[in-house]
Parts: C-alpha cells; sequence; structure tokens
C-alpha cells in the first residue's frame, strides 16, 4: 500500500514538474523570433504585436507542444509494438512516404494546404501499402512488416529522387530540401486546426488501447493465447499511430528523434512501461520539440531547421544506445 502511495505520488510530481517546464518554454517561444514581442505591447492591445501573437507565435507555440507530444506518444506505442528501442515511424515508411508526397504537391500542386495534403496521403498511403505487403508474408513477431516497411521506403526514397530531379532547382528543388529538413515555420492558426483534433482523438483512441498495446509488447504466441487477434490489433493500431504522425509532419515536415529519444527518456524518468510512461513520453517530446524550436529560432539570425537540434540531441543518444545493446550481448 506504502509503495502504491509512494508511486502514484511520483507520478503525480512527475506530471507536475512536466507541465510546468513545457508551460514556462512554450510562453518563452512567444516571445522569441525576428519581431520583438513584449508582454506590455501584448496587453495593451497594440495591434502589430496582438496579431502577430495570435496568427504566429501562439500557432507556432501551440503547434510545437502538440507534434512534439504526438511524436512522443507515437515513439512509445513503435517501440512497444515491435519491441524494439529503436522503433520509429520511419520503420514503416510514414516518413519517406510523407517527403515523396510533399515532393510530389510541391511540384504539381499550388498553395500550402495541396502540398500539406499530399504529404498527408503520401505517409497513409506508404503506411497502408507497408501493412498490405506484411499480410502476404509469414514473418512472426512484426518482422515481416518491418521488412515490408524497408521496401515502401526504398519505394519512397526513389520516387522522391526521380522528383527532384524534375524539379526547378532555383524554386521547387529548394522548398522541397526546406520541407525535409523540417520547422514549425509554415504552422498558422489556420493551419493548426485538423492535425489538432487528429492528434486528439488518436491519443484519445490509443490511450483506451494502451493495454492492448503492452500485449502486443509480449510474443506473438503469448498474446494468442490471450485470445487476441494480433494482426488485427498490430494494424489498428499502427493506423492510429500513423494517422496521428502524418497528421504533424504534413504540417511541420519532417522532425527527426522526438518520438526515440522521448520515449527512452520517459522510461528512465518511470522505471516503468504502462499509460503513465505512455503520457510522460508525450510530455517529453513536447519539451524537446519547444526547446529545439526555440533553438532554431535565437541562435542565428536567420531561422534554422528545427531538425537540426533534434537531431542533435537525439544522434548522441542512438549512439549511447547501441554501445548499451552491445555491452548486453556481450555478457
Amino acid at each position: 500500500m506504502k509503495l502504491s502511495m509512494e508511486s502514484n505520488n511520483k507520478i503525480k510530481f512527475t506530471l507536475i514538474v512536466g507541465t510546468v517546464i513545457l508551460t514556462v518554454l512554450t510562453i518563452f517561444s512567444f516571445f522569441v523570433g525576428r519581431y520583438p514581442l513584449t508582454l506590455s505591447g501584448i496587453i495593451s492591445g497594440d495591434s502589430r504585436q496582438w496579431q502577430v501573437f495570435v496568427t504566429l507565435r501562439a500557432s507556432r507555440g501551440i503547434g510545437g507542444c502538440i507534434g512534439g507530444f504526438v511524436l512522443g506518444v507515437a515513439g512509445f506505442v513503435f517501440q512497444t509494438v515491435f519491441r524494439n528501442p529503436l522503433a520509429s515511424p520511419d520503420i514503416i515508411g510514414v516518413s519517406s512516404g510523407a517527403s515523396a508526397g510533399a515532393a510530389f504537391g510541391i511540384l504539381f500542386l499550388s498553395g500550402s494546404m495541396a502540398v500539406t495534403a499530399s504529404a498527408f496521403a503520401g505517409a497513409l498511403g506508404s503506411v497502408v501499402l507497408a501493412l498490405m505487403l506484411a499480410s502476404l508474408t509469414a514473418g512472426q513477431d512484426g518482422r515481416g512488416i518491418v521488412l515490408a516497411g524497408i521496401a515502401v521506403h526504398s519505394l519512397a526514397q526513389t520516387a522522391l529522387i526521380f522528383l527532384k530531379l524534375l524539379a526547378d532547382p532555383e524554386k521547387q528543388l529548394a522548398s522541397i530540401e526546406y520541407w525535409i529538413m523540417g520547422s514549425l515555420n509554415g504552422i498558422s492558426r489556420d493551419s493548426l486546426a485538423i492535425p489538432f483534433f487528429t492528434t486528439l482523438a488518436g491519443f484519445i483512441i490509443m490511450a483506451m488501447l494502451y493495454r492492448q498495446v503492452l500485449i502486443l509488447s509480449t510474443s506473438e504466441e503469448e498474446a494468442v493465447s490471450l485470445g487476441v487477434n494480433v494482426t488485427i490489433l498490430r494494424f489498428i493500431i499502427l493506423m492510429l499511430a500513423t494517422l496521428v504522425v502524418s497528421s504533424i509532419i504534413c504540417v511541420t515536415g519532417l522532425i527527426s528523434f522526438i518520438g526515440l529519444i522521448a520515449t527512452h527518456i520517459a522510461r528512465l524518468l518511470t522505471k516503468r512501461n504502462d499509460i503513465f510512461t505512455y503520457i510522460t513520453s508525450g510530455f517529453t517530446g513536447a519539451i524537446l520539440l519547444t526547446l529545439a524550436d526555440i533553438l532554431a529560432r535565437s541562435v542565428s539570425t536567420s531561422e534554422l531547421p528545427v531538425s537540426i537540434f533534434t537531431s542533435l540531441l537525439g544522434a548522441p543518444l542512438l549512439i549511447i544506445l547501441l554501445i548499451r545493446a552491445n555491452k548486453k550481448e556481450g555478457l
């Protein structure tokens, strides 16, 4: 009983601290950028400052929170379902499909919304294709999906290279490369509505299914013995995770490493693998992406791609994980 109370107190403390840190960083991000905003100017109702705050800074700050939260949660889901600490949405072609879709939109469609829709379609299409290919294999424990994802990733990368060759080097190619590098610069009040409601619905549904997600973390034979249809359940959960991830990256471009490192940090903090870790992964992802976006806007006179800073955070952790994995295998 005492242990349970201590555990609950630790959960509450971690969530409170995470909320405070995220709130402080988000508010601070409102005032970071090329156009100077002041608290007094916003409170006094200065028309220019209020317009910049409402249409750009607030939307961007909220979008960073939502995006990071979703990527952190998705990282937890992918790593749990695949039972692989290095798993991410890339593993079944989400990112590569979105890149090819965005490139197609930049070349052949007009308007940012069309590019967003094209990237969204590319991400979902890649996942559907990967799952269809996996259903034709006899792979166990999700290995068929991994192999199918690698194949789809290669196809999407080939399509992306072909589209780059067709692009105008001065305009279209630069736009494609900038999208691939990832940035929160494209988030505005108008572009935030669909990702917000999509990710909210996806997060709630995945939270309701978190027990099923944990079942998939066991061996396939054990899951079947519990009466679970592994193929259908895995398909539903992966499609939900893909839906929420693609709804974000189609607006922000590719954001690397958040899903990977947020989940590992959450597990280090919680020392468990349950709904608490699921939520903590989301908070950690939101904090990391918000911090990376602040750095992207402040370390240089011109805004840098946010993936530069998420990669600087994620690459060292990836190296550490690989070293630890090799040490365990050597024991």
